[in-house]
């Protein structure tokens, strides 16, 4: 395991405002992947006012081996949060909300209809709100799916995470194929849908196995890529084995641009999140 971290991760110690934020959101009894996850970026992404939302709770039924969201059995649903979801959206100001969730495979939708409740409640108070979903897989369900799609989000995204190799190490109860097919049914069912996706790197892949997977998502007509640097969140997940150079993921970015993907974002601290508005406004629409 490598523990030393390269000097382009140094990040501005948090201010005010990103405590004034994060007790907002314990308010609201809100949860964000930037808090739950240890996100790098939460400083600077607090700051700005750019959050990620977690809905469904804060405990997954899945053991991914790089994941630092809380593990183990979630049974209940809070039926009230897509109310207060909206309300910290409008309170905040909001253009664009992007919402995410724990996996939910105890649910028989996988938590599906909650999202397109939370949708549905945040257009209900501003209907020019644009709203980014990044979604389990649902475990392959067509209709959980449909579902969230029929909410009409602007951007539907689901992460591979990783390279098709260190899948039975990283995500043994994911499938590479079944995510794959989740972005090219997503297109199948609404051909005007963005969909995005996401790599993590520095976990023993090589090259050519991101350039492959990079090109299977084209072949799904993914439309947006993120690729960041793997950051181990304790010495009891899975370990860094290598930390990328900036120019590697200049080139990284350079492949993804001649596939034809329509925006590729590719550097350390790159989460699939990061800048999610940005890429919306400036990258594809303007």
């Amino acid at each position: 395991m490598i523990n030393r971290l390269p000097s382009w991760f140094r990040q501005e110690i948090p201010d005010a405002a990103v405590f004034e934020m994060s007790g907002l959101l314990s308010k609201f009894n809100i949860h964000t992947v930037c808090r739950q996850a240890g996100c790098p970026n939460l400083g600077r992404c607090f700051k700005d006012k750019k959050f990620t939302f977690m809905i469904l709770g804060d405990s997954c039924t899945r053991n991914c081996g790089f994941c630092a969201v809380n593990k183990g059995s979630a049974l209940t649903l809070d039926d009230a949060e897509p109310q207060r979801l909206s309300r910290i959206v409008k309170l905040l100001g909001l253009g664009y909300a992007v919402i995410t969730s724990v996996t939910r495979d105890d649910l028989p939708d996988g938590g599906a209809g909650h999202f397109a409740k939370c949708i549905a409640s945040i257009r209900a108070l501003n209907s020019g709100i644009k709203v980014e979903v990044l979604i389990p897989d649902f475990q392959g369900k067509l209709a959980s799916l449909k579902c969230v799609l029929d909410s009409v989000p602007q951007v539907l995204a689901h992460n591979i995470e990783t390279v098709s190799r260190l899948y039975k190490d990283l995500r043994p109860q994911a499938d590479y194929r079944l995510s794959l097919g989740i972005l090219d049914k997503a297109k199948e069912l609404q051909p005007s849908i963005t969909t995005k996706s996401s790599i993590m790197l520095g976990l023993g892949e090589t090259e050519e196995e991101v350039a492959s997977s990079m090109e299977d998502l084209r072949e799904k007509r993914c439309d947006i890529l993120t690729l960041g640097q793997y950051l181990a969140p304790s010495p009891s997940h899975y370990p860094v084995r290598e930390f990328i150079d900036i120019e590697q993921f200049r080139k990284y970015r350079e492949i993804g641009i001649r596939l034809g993907f329509k925006a590729v974002l590719s550097g350390p601290l790159v989460r699939s999140s990061y800048n999610a508005e940005d890429i919306y406004r400036e990258l594809l629409y303007v």
